[in-house]
């Protein structure tokens, strides 16, 4: 019988799933061997234990690209030129760098500059030119830099701004601690909830990234929904795991989209940027 005829005469029987076994065995096996040398590499090559940093791959940079430029109401160009900003900041990668290599926390920290999704708050803050914005969770301070970075270009084009970073950690934000960045940050330590309800000024931007259970990320996003200044934008760190923003859009009649980060040469699946507008 032709091969062809037999596999397709094969397919209709009870016969089909264990002639198929074989095929499906050797895709799982290269899929597993590919994440396993990655995995391995990460292991010898990188010092970091959470919050990993990576690129992104050309397809989900462009994919980020538009994301922001559909939220901001920007050509995907000028997103483009946002992105090129931050990844040619030579001055903030060798502070990065530096600072990096002479920290209490240089074992478990990596010297090299990835921004992966990072380069997407970069360009909202670009496009948006916020006042205020408002971050929780803080960690090293890689994020408050970029978010500072922006703030500063925003400022030499005559639109200041200042970034609020919270955390509940007293070693958080070293990375952040420096000038120039440093001029335009104010670093609270605490709970987030307290911080938010202490606010004294309106809010333009506020991105939630530290305690990510669903309870707690809805407790942010209550308490900072009176706080936010008209057509202010609400960002999660959060969105691959809960629906929390989603939902609180639709409750106060905002738009919600989600964007997922692809990591390349990276174990971790990735993360994500939830925007409500």
């Amino acid at each position: 019988m032709d091969p062809t005829k037999l596999r397709r005469a094969i397919a209709r029987t009870p016969l089909a799933p264990v002639a198929a076994f074989p095929k499906r065995l050797a895709t799982v096996a290269r899929h597993d061997a590919k994440v396993l040398r990655t995995s391995a590499r990460w292991l010898v090559g990188s010092r970091e234990h959470h919050n990993y940093t990576y690129d992104l791959t050309k397809l989900s940079r462009q994919h980020l690209a538009w994301f922001v430029s559909v939220v901001c109401a920007v050509p995907v160009g000028q997103v483009r030129t946002y992105f090129g900003e931050i990844e040619s900041d030579d001055a903030l990668r060798r502070h990065i760098e530096h600072t990096t290599a002479g920290a209490a926390r240089r074992g478990l920290a990596d010297r090299q500059v990835r921004y992966a999704r990072r380069i997407g708050w970069y360009a909202i803050v670009r496009a948006a030119r916020p006042a205020h914005v408002v971050e929780t969770g803080v960690d090293k301070g890689l994020g408050s830099c970029v978010l500072a970075a922006a703030l500063l270009r925003n400022a030499a084009e005559g639109h200041p701004g200042r970034l609020t970073s919270l955390d509940i950690n007293p070693e958080a934000g070293y990375l952040a601690r420096s000038e120039p960045w440093s001029t335009v940050v104010d670093l609270v330590i605490g709970d987030s909830i307290a911080a938010i309800d202490a606010l004294d000024r309106p809010v333009d931007l506020f991105l939630h990234d530290s305690d990510h259970s669903r309870a707690h990320e809805k407790r942010e996003f209550d308490a900072v929904e009176p706080k936010m200044a008209p057509g202010g934008l609400l960002l999660t760190d959060n969105v691959t795991h809960t629906n929390v923003l989603g939902e609180h859009a639709e409750r106060t009649g905002r738009r919600f989209l989600a964007y997922r980060e692809t990591p390349a040469r990276h174990w971790y699946p990735g993360d994500g940027i939830g925007v409500a507008w």
